[in-house]
């Protein structure tokens, strides 16, 4: 095999490894907005600003979610959903525990949203984190050979 071949598959691997990345993370933007988007009247209720908060956060995840599909190189839709994601997460973690600003604490995990929506944040997070190419070092051939061409 000439080194010309194995440079065409792992770029042609990479390539498929950042399309399955793009769209999970994509999927995970548009099911966080989803998800913060149902509970928003129930919060705009009991604490005005968790649900502005809600609807802004749910806006900019439906936005990270299409400039990561139809922008050519959306490294930024991936910066800006991976630090709301992150923020959405330190958010519900700080609720639950000391409590946010204005008295808002809340108890238990909210079943289903709570459990789906740190899954999400989580899973876009990691597409990030794993798109950057932070994770584990390189097991066969193959992976060397892509990991090099980062």
């Amino acid at each position: 095999m000439n080194s010309t071949y194995a440079k065409d598959v792992a770029n042609s691997t990479r390539a498929q490894d950042v399309t399955v990345l793009t769209g999970t993370a994509a999927c995970c933007a548009v099911g966080n907005a989803v998800l913060h988007t149902l509970m928003v009247p129930d919060h705009l209720e009991e604490k005005f600003y968790i649900g502005v908060l809600f609807v802004v956060g749910s806006a900019i995840m439906l936005a990270v979610a299409a400039g990561l599909v139809f922008m050519k190189s959306p490294a930024a839709a991936w910066l800006i959903g991976a630090l709301v994601s992150l923020g959405m997460i330190v958010g519900f973690a700080l609720s639950r525990t000391v409590g946010l600003p204005y008295g808002y604490h809340e108890d238990g995990w909210e079943a289903p949203y709570g459990p789906l929506s740190l899954l999400v944040e989580g899973l876009f997070v990691l597409a990030f984190l794993v798109r950057l190419g932070i994770g584990p070092p390189p097991r066969t051939l193959n992976e060397l050979q892509d990991f090099a061409i980062r």
